[in-house]
């Protein structure tokens, strides 16, 4: 056989921006009482996604929860994680390792998406901190080998989230993971929200500098009075 005719018969490349319709999986958001977490939590019940957001506190979740509106569920940690298809890891980065290994049961099986920057602040302002595993997300991978871990939602400002004026948020959202089709789930979700769009940016051992890269926000947005995010151009 030639290799004319070998090229021939090869199945033409996927389109990178065919993404699974996500619109009936539950979302869940650990730390969801949070700034980040709650905006997150906002803007997918607002596009019609089920959502219910975590916290340790389960009162406290429900509170949150009847403030968002739109359908939110509030409950604790442990239920949120295991009624959800989708779990976001949004708790601050003090109590990330300490939060995923009291839930690497009911996380097992499940597509966990972490959002956390693991950051310290001095006088000069925001730092990227480097985590033994190499970053919040392969450190949420060591923690959890049942669970698929993805990463993305790093560089969204919880103003901007949490804003009820705002219908659309323009950013492109950087996603990290393994697995193709985990990745395009969390694309898709992205997707969900108007003007945000899901990018694939490579795989977790690059999840440091895409963490890291909020310090440098912190400084564009104290410098400009912004909430800046990103665009990633010609694609």
């Amino acid at each position: 056989m030639t290799s004319s005719s070998n090229s021939a018969h090869k199945a033409p490349a996927k389109d990178p921006w065919d993404l699974p319709d996500v619109s009936g999986l539950v979302v869940g958001v650990l730390g969801g009482t949070g700034p980040q977490g709650r905006g997150l939590a906002y803007r997918f019940a607002r596009a019609g996604q089920k959502v219910i957001i975590g916290s340790r506190a389960a009162e406290r979740a429900r509170t949150a929860a009847e403030e968002i509106g739109y359908g939110v569920e509030g409950a604790d940690n442990a239920e949120t994680a295991r009624r959800s298809d989708v779990v976001i890891v949004a708790v601050p980065w003090e109590g990330h390792a300490k939060t995923l290994e009291s839930l690497r049961e009911e996380l097992a099986g499940k597509l966990v998406v972490d959002c956390v920057n693991p950051l310290g602040f001095d006088k000069k302002g925001a730092y990227a901190l480097k985590p033994e595993e190499g970053s919040a997300a392969e450190q949420a991978a060591a923690l959890l080998p049942d669970s698929r871990v993805t990463a993305a939602f790093h560089h969204l400002s919880a103003v901007l989230l949490q804003d009820a004026e705002l219908e659309r948020i323009d950013t492109d959202v950087m996603v990290l993971g393994e697995k193709r089709a985990d990745v395009e789930t969390v694309q898709a979700l992205a997707g969900r929200i108007p003007g945000m769009r899901g990018v694939y940016a490579g795989r977790l051992r690059n999840a440091h500098q895409v963490e890291a890269l909020v310090a440098n926000l912190i400084s564009v947005n104290r410098r400009y009075k912004a909430h800046a995010g990103l665009r990633i151009t010609d694609v």
